[in-house]
């Protein structure tokens, strides 16, 4: 391979930095089933001498193909030193970072997949963090910063597998400039990475451009030295970028690698993945669209850019595939283990499927990490969705059990610890997390296998049946949304994984008649989801204009401040009037604005009306926080008029605020005693504190045991009673973590954090208000326990104030139970309990009588059975005579559905073999029981009763089903109940008599 001597300093391209240049060398990449060899390319770039930067980049492209020429890998077997080499996806990542930090980039850390923006639902790109600044909503913190972002999408799952770079899981690393550096920093650097610092030919490189954007056109042609065949000019769908359909956006600018230079350059597509894949989006974010569609320039110009890591490795490291990478290959490998097939020989169908489970592994992993758990909305829904999907993958490859001897055991939580092992410089918390992470796997797994089964038998029931007629009736075979609707409510199945195996059978599925009865079901049951939004019509302007609140609240609940801003429906006014509702921004509070579970402050804003008085202006009923650190009061004027710019007295409701205190603390060492008595894996995964009670939310698996209940109460009074005073200061995060500071569900912190700590006890990152002492809380009960979705557990609990209110009604109502009952209260139970199975003897006794009843009603009309034809297939031992059929369909007024099946079994013994016995009555207003009781005989004859008594009840307004001899079903509507028992008499006559025959 040839080479060019790289300079040891390039002050012209790295401002007096010294470059480290990648001498040829030969080093070795796992690919799991084997490990090559690679020779990597040297830059190739630069002449030897000390001649400029852009002379550098000319000769780039002067160059012979020989020379930048990528050569062929060698195979070998021996040992996997992946984890060493420089070319390595976590060596990628960090040599990314560390050369924009050289280039003054801050670099922060990736944000959550549950962001902060209630308009997407996850992470999907690494600007979300920054979309505030973007928007104008809050001011920078940093002028340029960098990060690698993991993000999310789903949106073209179907993909994922059948594609060499579509995934559902990624790192986007991004570098961004915040009203600083433009188009030509941003150009320059982006080359100066991919050519010099992962070295990549410069000939192999193609760029995209808006096609009105000249300015980045000239800086890639006159300064970096593209030349213009390599520059393509596109339009607005593929290179403009928009934030909405106002707001900012501007032209974007792509590098493409060329896997196949050798095709030339006539009638290149740079959407043709077989020899072009973007790897790096710059957006140049200088526009605001208005509404009317114009473009007016930005005070402020931004950048955005994105480089895929996955689309990076997959090049640096000369693999076919982003799956082939070290960053997903090994996940793969541990799939290949399970379902025992070998990769490298596997077919395309398998190569897909193990591709597809390490592809959603890794976004399972990452997204239960950051606290996203199964559930049938929301985020949830992801989750499960992918975890279902690759559960069926598996099935799909053969893989039984968990690999390790039980063939009732969980793969997924196996593949898993491959991924955990893999995270360690993509999110350090989630090693930390692998408990929970693993259990809720393998939980989710084994509950979706225990159906998958079934549903699988149903769903292929249904294609069969829809492939039928649509071969009956020539039409193209279609899946009803009812019966997708179905194998999704109830027996789990996601409606795309529905949709695939429909597909691999050629039928389609009605997705208009799903979403029918997805919006039946929503109408029927309210998400327990919901979103706050403040809607400011002109919020950016008034984040610009409306400086940061002060809060006071920690020391002081009363603090002089100045009307700011008044707000009535979202818009800005100048005055509010007594009666109105009205939403107060002020230059300083004392008033806490819900956060971190804890709810916003009560109270009141006062003024002087001039005549020395105090008048009550705003009551106070909730205070939230939007842009960034801008308080909003939300309250009534019941007095006076209050103006922007007045001078008000702000008084926070001191009891109120005591209660807040009080559950806040107490929510603290509900979350330390849970840690030491059900284990420290458990974490929160969500809270409310509020002035009448606290709610923790939890992550563990199963129900909390009473003894577990009662220690945990125990350990929290202890610490109440030890009067431990409370320690609070502000730290940087890092050091915060390192002290062993716990992180506070859903937050988002800063480089410097507030520690609240009880000595001893808990140590949490929390901007809430605290009690100063512990013995301030007085007292601690736990009201309830509950599940709330799968892994995840829900406290509610009283302190303080609120303990003994709780106390004290408690304590009524088993006075007076004990007076109603004439008992001690230590005897109240044994009462309870002796009276509970005198009732149960009584309802026992009434409902022998009510059979015995219903019985001999039956001996009464048992006469009104009639003959139906003969039966040439049924014939007496005894005798050569033919025997007849006896019907017998009545009513039995309301009789209840119990006693009904005691009568229609009597009945069936008395008639004799063989017989049909149907029963009707109206046991309620609004119900219909029927019960249908065939004897062998007529069984014999191919009528089944759980097929017989469906239709019948369908009249009523119900259904039912059962057994070939017996069968029960109910009804909604009693005026119907006399026709169905006709239609049923008519129908039994018809088939016993076509039967006979």
């Amino acid at each position: 391979m040839k080479s060019l001597k790289l300079p040891h300093t390039l002050h012209s391209s790295h401002g007096g930095k010294t470059l480290i240049p990648f001498p040829n060398r030969k080093l070795a990449l796992s690919t799991g089933l084997f490990t090559r060899t690679i020779t990597l390319f040297s830059p190739s770039i630069l002449p030897c001498g000390h001649c400029d930067l852009k002379e550098a980049r000319r000769m780039q492209f002067s160059m012979s193909s020989t020379s930048a020429s990528i050569q062929p890998m060698n195979e070998e077997l021996i040992g996997d030193k992946s984890k060493d080499l420089p070319v390595s996806g976590d060596s990628i990542r960090r040599r990314f970072l560390s050369f924009y930090a050289s280039r003054g980039h801050k670099v922060l850390p990736s944000a959550s997949l549950v962001p902060d923006d209630p308009t997407v639902l996850l992470t999907i790109a690494g600007m979300l963090q920054f979309k505030p600044i973007f928007l104008g909503k809050v001011p920078r913190q940093v002028p340029r910063a960098t990060t690698a972002q993991r993000c999310i999408r789903t949106n073209d799952v179907e993909n994922v597998g059948r594609t060499a770079r579509h995934h559902t899981f990624f790192e986007m690393l991004g570098n961004f400039s915040f009203g600083d550096y433009f188009k030509k920093e941003a150009i320059n650097w982006a080359w100066e990475l991919s050519t010099i610092e992962f070295g990549l030919p410069a000939n192999r490189l193609w760029i995209s451009v808006y096609e009105n954007d000249d300015e980045a056109f000239k800086i890639w042609h006159d300064e970096v030295g593209v030349p213009t065949e390599r520059i393509k000019r596109m339009g607005e769908d593929d290179n403009f970028w928009t934030s909405g359909v106002t707001g900012p956006c501007g032209p974007c600018s792509e590098i493409y690698y060329d896997f196949h230079p050798e095709r030339g350059i006539l009638d290149t597509d740079l959407g043709d993945d077989t020899r072009f894949i973007e790897f790096y989006n710059l957006v140049f974010m200088q526009y605001n669209k208005k509404g009317d569609g114009s473009l007016e320039p930005l005070k402020q110009r931004n950048i955005d850019t994105g480089l895929g890591l996955e689309r990076v490795a997959r090049i640096l490291q000369k693999v076919s595939s982003n799956y082939e990478t070290d960053l997903i290959y090994p996940i793969i490998e541990k799939t290949s283990e399970l379902a025992n097939v070998l990769y490298a020989l596997a077919d395309d169908h398998i190569k897909m499927n193990l591709k597809i489970i390490g592809d959603h592994l890794r976004a399972i992993v990452y997204l239960i990490s950051d606290g996203v758990f199964p559930s049938n909305i929301g985020r949830g829904y992801v989750v499960r969705r992918l975890i279902r999907r690759a559960v069926r993958t598996g099935r799909l490859l053969g893989i039984k059990g968990d690999g390790r001897g039980n063939l009732e055991g969980a793969f997924l939580p196996v593949i898993a610890e491959k991924v955990i092992e893999l995270s360690t410089h993509i999110d350090v918390d989630v090693k930390d997390r692998s408990p929970r992470i693993l259990e809720e796997l393998k939980r989710e797994e084994l509950r979706f296998v225990q159906t998958l089964e079934r549903g699988e038998k149903l769903l292929d029931e249904m294609l069969v049946d829809a492939l039928s007629r649509a071969k009956e009736n020539g039409t193209a075979p279609c899946l009803s949304g009812k019966d997708a609707f179905l194998l999704y409510d109830t027996y789990g199945f996601p409606v795309e994984i529905t949709k695939e195996v429909a597909e691999e059978r050629g039928a389609s599925i009605d997705m208009n008649g799903f979403d029918i009865e997805m919006e039946n079901q929503r109408r029927q049951s309210q998400a327990a989801h919901s979103a706050v939004k403040l809607d400011v019509g002109n919020g950016a302007d008034l984040a610009e204009n409306v400086a940061d609140t002060e809060f006071l609240g920690y020391n002081s609940l009363y603090a002089k401040a100045v009307v700011e801003s008044l707000l009535v429906n979202g818009s800005p006014v100048i005055q509010v009037s007594e009666g109105s509702n009205v939403e107060v921004l002020l230059n300083k509070t004392p008033f806490y604005a819900e956060s971190g579970g804890q709810i916003g402050d009560n109270g009141f804003l006062y003024f002087n009306d001039g005549e020395n008085q105090q008048k009550a202006v705003v009551e106070i009923k909730d205070v939230q926080k939007y842009f960034g650190n801008i308080y909003v009061h939300k309250g009534t004027i019941r007095e006076g008029v209050l103006e922007v710019g007045r001078e008000v007295e702000a008084a926070v409701d001191p009891k109120l605020r005591q209660r807040a205190k009080v559950h806040h603390t107490a929510t603290h060492l509900l979350q330390a005693a849970l840690k030491k008595v059900v284990g420290q894996e458990t974490s929160q995964a969500g809270s409310l504190v509020a002035f009448d009670r606290l709610r923790f939310d939890f992550n563990f698996p199963r129900p909390l045991l009473d003894s577990e209940l009662v220690e945990i109460e125990g350990l929290i009074n202890s610490w109440i009673g030890a009067s431990t005073i409370l320690q609070t200061k502000v730290m940087l995060l890092a050091d915060a973590k390192k002290a062993g500071a716990i992180a506070m569900f859903g937050e988002k912190y800063g480089e410097q954090v507030r520690v609240v700590e009880v000595p001893g006890v808990s140590m949490e990152l929390c901007g809430g208000t605290h009690v100063s002492n512990t013995s301030e809380i007085r007292g601690f009960k736990i009201i309830s326990e509950q599940g709330i979705a799968s892994g995840i557990r829900r406290i509610e609990a009283v302190a303080g104030e609120a303990f003994i209110e709780y106390v004290n009604a408690r304590d009524y109502h088993m006075k007076n139970l004990c007076t109603t009952l004439k008992v001690k209260a230590e005897d109240v139970t044994t009462r309870v309990e002796n009276l509970l199975e005198e009732l149960r003897m009584a309802r026992n006794e009434v409902s022998t009588l009510r059979v015995k009843a219903a019985e001999y009603k039956a001996s009464i009309i048992a006469s009104n059975a009639f003959p139906v034809g003969a039966s040439n297939k049924i014939r007496q031992v005894s005798a050569s005579m033919l025997r007849w059929s006896r019907v017998l369909v009545e009513c039995m007024d309301d009789t209840d559905a119990d006693s009904l099946r005691s009568a229609a079994e009597y009945l069936v013994d008395a008639l004799q073999d063989p017989a049909a016995v149907v029963l009707g009555s109206c046991p309620g207003e609004g119900k219909v029981s029927l019960v249908a009781a065939f004897t062998p005989g007529v069984v014999d004859l191919g009528i089944q009763a759980g097929k017989f008594i469906g239709p019948i009840a369908k009249l009523c307004g119900g259904g039912g089903g059962g057994r070939p001899n017996f069968a029960q079903a109910g009804g909604r509507k009693p005026e119907n109940l006399s026709s169905a028992l006709e239609k049923a008499r008519s129908e039994l006559v018809t088939i016993l008599t076509e039967k006979a025959s």
